[in-house]
């Protein structure tokens, strides 16, 4: 018998674990290779996971609603298919082999015995903050199967800083060698609710990418120094520019002109300039990509956002980011993404204008350093400089705001960029062709 282990695939360098929605296969069924096995979600898409074998599923490692860490054996398959076997399935805790990860501020590296499952998100901010082994093992869990979650490690930091009482002892992290006593607590499912909600009220449980995606934006928070700058830009040239060619452009590419092509061949040519803005943060290390990929935040029907990618756009014309920008907001809207749609993003553009909204202070979509928000195109009156003089005319405008990851962009350099983008929008050539 030939077994082959089926392992949870890597869905961009920013994802550390998946969500099992559904299995297509059970013990026993007979799989083709490339035939899908289950559904699987992440915080930016959901998608299916093909066999990488022929043969029989022999034994299923997780179920529906697990969160499994990436790169993990999610299912063993029997590839000697003449061969009549079938074991049982047994729910089971996953088994981990034991980890280590870089020391920081301390002597030893962290290890993950083999008893107890740990997301990497977990583990990274164990390592950080200098939290034990013995002291990560002794955290009560509030998550699946009793598994500590991004939140009980962050109450714990929290509490053994204010040395407040969370209902377990804190030990001390110096020379001394103490045990951990845990005082026995109700699980969360025993405790009791104790908020109440007076009047009208109408009580929603959050959807799967809703839950995904405030962990996202809380993990965001937590991990880069957020500081927003603004600035305007007059974009008359620019809006009565498209307004004059987007009949013929519709005509000779068969494609809609938006903005959104606008403002991303803008910023394409001010990140050439500071390519510092085009990085992200590994420990003590600036990872400047020399790649540009823009990611441009999508809202879908169900309200949520998405932020699918656009691969090299400094290698693509306004044609070429236009279809791109189509094509992207199409397939979100229909649920078409693929993983690969939404992985590599190096910067990220979000229109709060589409919204309404005159300015916004986006949250910066990690591992990025960078994220441009563009407002709403209004129509203000503004003092001009003319030959004769200044005077004032109505004129196109919009709010442009920048947030950036203080750790390593400085708000000289946020600001520069920034007033860059907004003068290569104002100094747009009304005559150019398209």
């Amino acid at each position: 018998m030939a077994i082959v282990d089926l392992i949870m695939p890597k869905m961009g360098e920013s994802i550390m674990e998946a969500t099992i929605l559904k299995w297509h296969k059970q013990p026993g069924d007979t799989v083709k290779e490339d035939e899908t096995v289950l559904e699987i979600a992440t915080d930016k898409v959901d998608t299916e996971v093909p066999s990488t074998a022929s043969g029989i599923i022999e034994e299923i490692l997780f179920k529906v609603n697990d969160v499994v860490a990436i790169g993990s054996p999610i299912a063993r398959i029997n590839t000697l298919t003449g061969e009549t076997h079938h074991s049982q399935t047994i729910p089971i805790t996953p088994v981990q082999e034991s980890k280590q990860l870089p020391p920081v501020n301390s002597g030893k590296p962290l290890t993950v015995p083999n008893t107890r499952f740990y997301s990497p998100l977990v583990l990274n901010i164990a390592a950080n903050e200098g939290i034990s082994m013995s002291e990560l093992e002794n955290i009560p869990g509030t998550g699946n199967e009793g598994r500590v979650t991004k939140q009980d490690i962050f109450k714990f930091i929290s509490a053994r800083g204010k040395k407040q009482d969370v209902g377990y002892e804190i030990p001390d992290t110096g020379n001394k060698k103490e045990e951990v006593k845990v005082i026995p607590q109700p699980s969360v499912a025993e405790q009791p609710r104790t908020i109440s909600y007076s009047g009208n009220v109408e009580i929603l449980e959050m959807d799967r990418m809703r839950k995904l995606i405030a962990s996202h934006m809380v993990n965001s928070k937590h991990t880069s120094a957020h500081v927003t700058s603004f600035t305007e830009s007059d974009v008359t040239n620019l809006v009565q520019w498209r307004e004059k060619i987007k009949k013929d452009f519709e005509k000779r590419e068969n494609s809609k002109i938006t903005f959104t092509p606008l403002f991303i061949e803008a910023v394409v040519k001010c990140i050439k300039k500071y390519p510092l803005i085009n990085s992200s943060v590994d420990g003590e290390q600036i990872i400047i990509k020399k790649d540009i990929n823009i990611g441009m935040a999508t809202a879908l029907p169900s309200g949520n956002l998405i932020v699918p990618v656009i691969k090299n756009a400094d290698q693509l014309n306004l044609v070429g980011l236009t279809k791109q920008v189509n094509l992207l907001a199409d397939n979100a809207r229909n649920n078409k993404l693929k993983p690969e749609d939404t992985q590599g993003g190096t910067f990220t553009l979000t229109n709060v204008g589409t919204f309404g909204s005159l300015m916004g202070t986006p949250i910066i979509n990690q591992p990025q350093v960078a994220i441009l928000a563009v407002g709403a195109i209004k129509k203000r009156p503004v003092v001009i400089e003319t030959s004769e003089g200044d005077a004032i005319a109505i004129r196109h405008m919009m709010y442009l705001s920048l947030s950036y990851d203080h750790r390593i962009i400085d708000g000289g350099l946020g600001a520069t960029f920034l007033t860059a983008v907004a003068n290569e929008l104002q100094n747009f050539n009304p005559e150019r062709d398209f």
